[in-house]
Parts: structure tokens; C-alpha cells; sequence
């Protein structure tokens, strides 16, 4: 959690149900695939201290809270 690791992501969770999703969400190096919104708020206060360069829960929760209109990212971020 909160840490960058160089180790190259080795699983993506596209098929997981919600309570497996919830086991994944603290390793930054897994894509948890779907997340619900409460999920994927979740995951940005967990993942807080990541980027979204380095963090794929987090960066997988951002483009799920853009996709819903719960977040608007700015001129300076990239999508």
C-alpha cells in the first residue's frame, strides 16, 4: 500500500467478484478490475499516497470515478 513497486503487475482482476476485488485493492502492482463507486472511493483513500503513473488501484479507481462524473480532473492531468 502506498508504495512504489517495480516488480512488473502479474494479474489483472477483470473477473472477480467484489468480496475477492476487496482482497486486491491494497496491492498496487494488481489491476482490481471493476469496482463499484464505494470501491472505488475506497481505493483513492487507501491509495492516496500513490500516483496514478505507479499505482494501478489507483489509477483504475480514478478512471472509474471520471467515467461516473464523481470526479473532474483537471487541465493538468492526464486521463
Amino acid at each position: 500500500m502506498c508504495r512504489t513497486n517495480t516488480a512488473p503487475p502479474s494479474r489483472n482482476r477483470t473477473d472477480a467478484d467484489p468480496a475477492e476485488t476487496m482482497m486486491f485493492i491494497f496491492d498496487c502492482t494488481v489491476d482490481p478490475g471493476d469496482l463499484t463507486l464505494d470501491q472505488a472511493h475506497q481505493a483513492m483513500q487507501i491509495h492516496m499516497c500513490c500516483t496514478v503513473d505507479d499505482c494501478r488501484v489507483r489509477r483504475r479507481a480514478r478512471q472509474i470515478l471520471v467515467d461516473t462524473g464523481q470526479m473532474v480532473l483537471g487541465d493538468r492531468a492526464n486521463p
